[in-house]
């Protein structure tokens, strides 16, 4: 037998019609893109290595995930928890002390599922990252024309700026308390703004010391908040039934609205997209992306269940401390660690500091993570290819240069703050179909997501998810703008702009197929 032979280790032609297979639908599943030409997430060399074929031939097919792999996992994690700090920002811990403190234990029952209803909506952005090997700010600029395209932009960044400035105010109010009021609020803002130097000095060391800063913030809020939780003594059963038994009021509504749009934040479903692929995932073989899918699955799972419980947290000890009072109404983000002192004291360590430090490690990596997802909203959308500093400096002066602005307009008062908090919450919401439209469109299309497209049942939850949210901020938006808007001129200019706002979302969810598959189910399911 010649020598060429008995040394031919080239693997049997099933296998290679197999590969080839695996690597048609690669093709199909991540478009060719040039680094080079085109905006990317993560270069090549900044990606963490899974170690895939360490104990496996590297010319076997794999068609289903590979066993569950602790270690795995633990290189999988990272992406998620940096996406849940989006569910423990300021605006978010404002809503939980308002609810905790008008509607005591009643709600928490619908913080659990409001939390649930954004775990599905962030993991289906991020399969959407890992299948497709592009987030969803490039998906929509290939999805789209180019004037709808910059219309998701522009949405987009505003919704950004919008939280980002209730990020730095909290920030900024956090390092007010820690200064005892030394610093006002303008000098907190100046001070915050400097976080785009850190996460710059942060990322030249990669994307896992990055994490690992995030996670130390999160510890941070988790034992400032827990140490409140056990100063302020909740009641354990009330607690227990809270989550357990729905309960909702009349005179609570408001709140319940506030604790289930806080959980979509627009941002946060870009942000995900894009962080997911810091992993190297071989597109190749189905089964590693599928393997992907399920280990973000579960790491998104366990980041979002530590920030319920953190937001649990909050909840408890301002409802232990203020439901039924007459402070209750008149409780903020800018007065509720004065109240906090006044009611649980002082101490070994005061509970005003124990509320500034959490506040501070709120708005500190909230703000961080913003400048992140302001990079891949701007670059995908657009398709910038800047280096990263100018990207950050671009990112970060859109939410500073508005912040410093209504630092130094809305310094007079907490009544002028609360009302900003209002008037950034409804912009949020407005922007929030936005994001969920185009990411429903595009994981139910076959031609993005091939095999890895979400089944019909799936499809329908999330519109329904989807929708929920969706009317639960109209219900908001409208109750707003019925008390603050006043004179003919300026409620003609309103009506303009909500038409044109509804023409908008009717185009996106006609261009995503969504009714006509509606229609078809509904045709279906009739008598003949």
């Amino acid at each position: 037998m010649p020598e060429s032979e008995l040394h031919d280790n080239s693997p049997p032609e099933s296998i290679n019609v197999d590969i080839n297979i695996n690597q048609q639908e690669s093709t199909r599943l991540l478009p060719p893109s040039n680094e080079d030409d085109e905006e990317v997430a993560f270069e090549s060399r900044e990606k963490i290595s899974i170690g895939y074929f360490e104990t496996e031939d590297d010319n076997a097919a794999i068609d289903s995930a590979p066993p569950f792999s602790w270690r795995k996992l633990w290189l999988f994690t990272g992406p998620g928890f940096l996406m849940s700090i989006a569910f423990l920002d300021p605006g978010n811990l404002e809503g939980d002390l308002q609810a905790g403190a008008i509607a005591g234990y009643s709600l928490l029952w619908l913080l659990m599922w409001a939390t649930a209803m954004g775990l599905l909506i962030q993991l289906l952005s991020a399969r959407v990252g890992v299948v497709t090997g592009r987030h969803l700010a490039e998906l929509c600029r290939d999805e789209y024309p180019s004037w709808a395209r910059y219309l998701l932009w522009c949405m987009a960044e505003l919704a950004l700026i919008g939280a980002d400035i209730q990020e730095v105010i909290g920030s900024a109010i956090a390092i007010q308390i820690l200064s005892n009021g030394v610093l006002p609020l303008w000098a907190g803002v100046v001070i915050t703004a400097s976080d785009c130097f850190i996460f710059l000095f942060l990322e030249n060391y990669g994307v896992r010391k990055l994490e690992a800063v995030f996670a130390v913030l999160i510890g941070t809020m988790g034992l400032s908040f827990a140490w409140m939780f056990a100063d302020a003594k909740p009641n354990m059963r009330e607690l227990v039934i809270g989550v357990l038994v729905p309960k909702l009021s009349s005179r609570t509504i408001r709140q319940a609205v506030g604790v289930v749009g806080c959980v979509i934040m627009p941002h946060n479903v870009f942000l995900h997209s894009a962080l997911v692929q810091s992993r190297k995932v071989d597109h190749s073989q189905k089964g590693r992306v599928q393997e992907a899918i399920n280990y973000y699955t579960i790491e998104s799972s366990i980041a979002l269940l530590v920030s319920f419980i953190i937001n649990l947290f909050v909840t408890t000890v301002f409802a232990k401390g203020f439901y039924g009072t007459k402070l209750a109404e008149g409780i903020g983000l800018v007065n509720a660690g004065q109240y906090l002192e006044e009611k649980y004291g002082g101490g070994l360590l005061p509970i005003l500091y124990i509320w500034g430090i959490g506040l501070l490690a709120a708005g500190q990596s909230s703000t961080i993570t913003g400048t992140y997802a302001g990079q891949f909203i701007m670059g995908g959308f657009l398709n910038l290819r800047l280096k990263k500093w100018m990207r950050a400096l671009i990112t970060r002066s859109f939410a500073i240069v508005p912040t410093m602005i209504v630092a130094l307009i809305f310094n007079t008062s907490e009544a002028s703050l609360d009302v900003l908090n209002e008037w950034l919450n409804v912009l949020q919401s407005m922007q929030i179909p936005f994001a969920l439209i185009p990411l429903l469109t595009l994981v139910a299309k076959e031609q993005v997501m091939g095999v890895f497209k979400i089944s019909n049942t799936l499809e329908r939850v999330a519109w329904t998810v989807a929708g929920l949210v969706m009317v639960i901020n109209a219900y908001l938006l409208l109750d707003f703008f019925m008390s603050e808007v006043n004179g003919l001129l300026l409620g003609l200019v309103v009506c303009f702009g909500v038409a044109a706002y509804i023409s908008f979302i009717i185009y996106l969810i006609s261009h995503s197929g969504a009714l006509q598959h509606f229609c078809s189910f509904i045709a279906s399911k009739s008598p003949s």
